[in-house]
């Protein structure tokens, strides 16, 4: 059966690991990940039997994402051009061992630079020891380099903190804490009862986003 790469496999040939702060012991790559049966590339549509989303797993809820799910939205990722799903395979067990995703922001800001933001890094427990964290993250932190983005931002726990530091990553003074608001945890907002349907009050419930949204600003470039 035919595979389809989520992205140009060729890019990560084009990443130089001398480029970045993190040292590896011995030295590896996206090329030369330290070991024959190890290869790191873009994710496939045939993923979904290699384990993907059970390694996923290991790391948030996944659900019970059906085959057909699992297609569509890795179409959907693919037609954007914004999501660079990046997975280690381990070709002796045809499974899915290390990911990490890379997620292209567009902004107006900066001259309509773009930047990244690394998300949903994982790596089976298992395989301890062969610095596949530093690698899949160096990886996809090379990647947006030479896709052009001019920041690449993460959140983390504090005690992967100076994991990431290793890795060239740094906190920002004032603006080191990520703030996140839920939807698929119960209703965590208040719908202005006087928003639609009665005169004079759609400026009000604009009046309480726009201050919402004010309030929130500083952590949102």
């Amino acid at each position: 059966m035919e595979e389809t790469y989520l992205y140009d496999p060729n890019l990560l040939l084009k990443l130089d690991f001398h480029r970045s702060p993190a040292n590896f012991k011995p030295f590896i790559s996206a090329a030369n990940p330290g070991e024959p049966w190890m290869k790191v590339r873009p994710l496939k549509d045939t993923d979904y039997d290699r384990g993907f989303l059970q390694l996923l797993s290991q790391l948030t809820h996944v659900g019970n994402v059906n085959r057909t799910q699992f297609l569509t939205r890795f179409s959907q990722m693919k037609a954007s051009g914004d999501y660079f799903v990046t997975v280690i395979e381990d070709t002796r067990k045809n499974e899915i061992i290390g990911a990490a995703s890379l997620v292209i922001e567009r902004k107006f800001i900066h001259n309509c630079a773009v930047r990244g933001r690394l998300e949903d890094v994982v790596v089976n427990d298992t395989y301890r020891g062969k610095q596949l964290g530093k690698l899949i993250v160096v990886t996809v932190s090379l990647l947006a380099e030479e896709l052009g983005c001019y920041k690449m931002s993460l959140d983390c726990k504090d005690k992967l903190i100076k994991f990431y530091e290793s890795l060239g990553y740094v906190a920002i003074p004032g603006n080191s804490n990520s703030m996140t608001i839920r939807y698929d945890e119960g209703p965590t907002l208040k719908r202005n009862a006087t928003s639609a349907g009665s005169s004079g009050t759609v400026g009000d419930s604009c009046q309480t986003n726009s201050q919402f949204y004010n309030f929130f600003s500083p952590f949102c470039y």
